[in-house]
């Protein structure tokens, strides 16, 4: 296939070159260091046992005279998604599908902007990892990938979950995505957020007794607002559970929360953590613990331009 991930971040980059493996991958990105740095040599991947590999995806920072692509997937922040789509519409045909696996909900409402929900396809990833430096990832922690498309019918893009599969990046279509969404937003709003407040790897979570209490509390609120919304039923003991295994998976990974926060750039609290906030006032459930997460979070961000 063609493909072009847009953004070539900590995860745009992860899933670009392992997808390289079998595919024509373009990465596209505006920071021209970055893009010059890949392109001369290669994504640079560190997995959890120290091993590395090379890969070698294309990489621009402008698309023209490319041609039109299979799969399109956003790796941008979310704020930053309808433009990057804006910019490289010259990639999207008839055919193509443009697919999410950013962090949070809502993002096809974006996406369907540019195809139609016949060509939407949403997903969530169990994959960490972190930029050690230019075109060099650290792979902090594995699983699995579903994605699934909007109109249902999601046995009409088996073909790219099999592709992702053998490439190495373990992948399931379903009809049922939207519910493992939000299997993986209770993940993000709870322990990923707390590692930017505390500046922290997600094993110190798990281990610390306060944060670890911090969590249960984020994702209890969490799950009465899905609950609420009538996504599923979910379970609160068993979502602790998929966490803390999730968390053991990768202990000394870093989330990209963290590193914004650590770097004094803006992050994407409102459309992770926020879209619990949004629904709760919707659905009038109070979410305390996310109230403050998220200001705490804001906080932060602001302290950089803060001079005494």
């Amino acid at each position: 296939m063609n493909i072009a991930v847009l953004g070539s971040g900590a995860m745009g980059a992860l899933f670009g070159g392992y997808l390289s493996k079998e595919n024509n991958v373009w990465l596209v990105d505006v920071d021209e260091a970055k893009i010059g740095h890949i392109a001369e040599n290669g994504v640079r991947i560190r997995e959890k046992s120290g091993e590395e590999t090379v890969f070698r995806p294309n990489a621009v920072n402008d698309t023209a005279g490319l041609p039109r692509m299979d799969l399109i997937i956003v790796f941008v922040k979310a704020m930053f998604t309808a433009k990057a789509l804006e910019t490289n519409k010259s990639l999207i045909g008839s055919e193509t599908y443009v697919m999410s696996l950013q962090n949070g909900v809502g993002h096809e409402i974006k996406l369907l902007q540019f195809v139609d929900q016949g060509h939407v396809i949403i997903g969530s990833t169990q994959h960490n990892s972190s930029i050690l430096s230019n075109g060099y990832i650290n792979h902090g922690g594995a699983g699995r990938t579903a994605i699934g498309l909007l109109d249902g019918s999601s046995d009409r893009i088996a073909h790219i979950a099999e592709s992702f599969t053998k490439c190495g990046l373990e992948c399931t279509s379903s009809d049922e995505v939207k519910q493992q969404i939000w299997d993986k937003l209770f993940l993000n709003t709870s322990a990923s957020a707390l590692t930017a407040v505390l500046q922290v790897p997600l094993g110190f979570i798990l281990d610390d007794r306060h944060a670890c209490r911090l969590m249960e509390k984020l994702v209890s609120e969490a799950i009465t607002v899905a609950n609420a919304a009538g996504f599923s039923k979910f379970k609160e003991e068993a979502v602790i559970e998929g966490i803390k295994k999730s968390l053991d998976n990768a202990r000394g990974g870093y989330t990209s929360i963290y590193a914004d926060i650590k770097n004094g750039a803006r992050t994407e609290v409102d459309t992770i953590s926020g879209s619990i906030i949004e629904a709760a006032k919707d659905l009038g459930i109070s979410v305390p613990y996310h109230e403050m997460l998220v200001s705490l979070i804001h906080a932060m961000e602001n302290r950089v331009a803060y001079t005494i």
